[in-house]
């Protein structure tokens, strides 16, 4: 059983930035891709970026292309969320997911987060 923990998140204001962790126990064959998704209170859970463990991005969403990054540092089992420019609007839960690439990338993971609340003001 794979376990994910986010870290990082909080409150900040618009135009800034924050940078979200996600420590993984293990990657197994199963968890080929590590994600980033939000889900703010009456919407639809999103999906934001996407890595692959073996290095590479998989997706990035048009709404957060420019400002937001994903990374990882495989040494620790850990894939990051560098958030820039902030926008109110980025104000949401944010959890990291890990699965089959080609089913993340659609929002079906085999592990989640528990998650981490953002929170920009204007």
């Amino acid at each position: 059983q794979v376990q994910l923990v986010e870290s990082g998140g909080g409150s900040v204001q618009a135009g800034g930035s924050l940078r979200l962790s996600c420590v993984a126990s293990e990657y197994t064959y199963s968890t080929s891709c590590v994600g980033w998704f939000r889900q703010a209170p009456g919407k639809e859970r999103e999906g934001l970026l996407v890595i692959y463990t073996a290095g590479g991005v998989a997706y990035v969403a048009d709404s957060v292309k420019g400002r937001f990054t994903i990374s990882q540092d495989n040494a620790k089992n850990t894939v990051y969320l560098d958030m820039n420019s902030l926008k109110p609007d980025d104000t949401a839960m944010y959890s990291c997911a890990a699965g089959r690439c080609r089913t993340l990338v659609s929002g079906i993971a085999d592990y989640w987060g528990q998650g981490t609340q953002v929170t920009v003001s204007s």
